[in-house]
């Protein structure tokens, strides 16, 4: 029953994931390092933003295949409907449910985008603390770890200055709205203690309750 009711937060809180997405986009003051290369992504071949988060998770799981081997687990599989997941319900936020949703006051905008931040570092935290599955980017960038003489840390810094280069230069060379402002600045500065912040808190107690399991080192 325990491991049904973190199943059923994980779908929750991957939903706030998507949610939180949905509304640093609609914002348009920045969004992340990875974000902004999905936007940009988007803007360029037209299709969906979920799609496109869908598809990039497919290759990391793939990366993650071959850099393993045989030493792929099996449970790392879950990656795939929690890709699904997520991609279907920012497609859904973002050009259903919200799709007449205008932000057009500066303060406003900035105050969704501060909202939707904590909403979207809250809910990485609860996913990271249920352990149940790892998001694609991260688990490739642990298995990178196996076969380059770099710790994680390094690695995802490494992937974020590659997302912001190619989306600022997509933004120059296709002249698209650009992805990378002022909010993908916040972000980096705050989207990390953030999660650190809520972990620290959250976690005693879904342990307490039975509900999560050990985070993974």
């Amino acid at each position: 029953m325990t491991k049904y009711r973190g199943y059923a937060l994980l779908m929750l809180f991957s939903a706030g994931i998507s949610l939180s997405i949905t509304f640093m986009l609609k914002a348009a003051v920045g969004v992340g390092a990875y974000d902004a290369f999905m936007q940009s992504l988007s803007l360029l071949s037209g299709i969906q933003i979920g799609t496109i988060s869908m598809f990039l998770n497919f290759l990391f799981i793939l990366g993650q295949l071959i850099i393993l081997k045989g030493k792929f687990e099996y449970h790392r599989l879950l990656q795939i409907p929690l890709s699904i997941f997520i991609g279907i319900m920012v497609n859904f936020f973002y050009y259903n449910l919200f799709a007449t949703v205008q932000l057009n006051n500066y303060v406003v905008s900035m105050t969704a985008y501060i909202l939707a931040l904590v909403l979207a570092a809250f809910s990485v935290s609860m996913v990271m603390v249920l352990n149940l599955v790892t998001f694609p980017m991260e688990s490739l960038c642990m298995a990178l770890t196996k076969v380059v003489p770099l710790s994680f840390a390094v690695i995802r810094q490494v992937a974020d200055i590659l997302y912001v280069v190619v989306a600022v230069a997509l933004t120059f060379a296709f002249d698209l709205p650009p992805s990378v402002r002022e909010g993908t600045v916040i972000g980096m500065l705050i989207f990390g203690p953030l999660i650190g912040f809520f972990i620290e808190k959250v976690h005693p107690i879904l342990t307490e309750k039975g509900i999560a399991q050990e985070v993974r080192a």
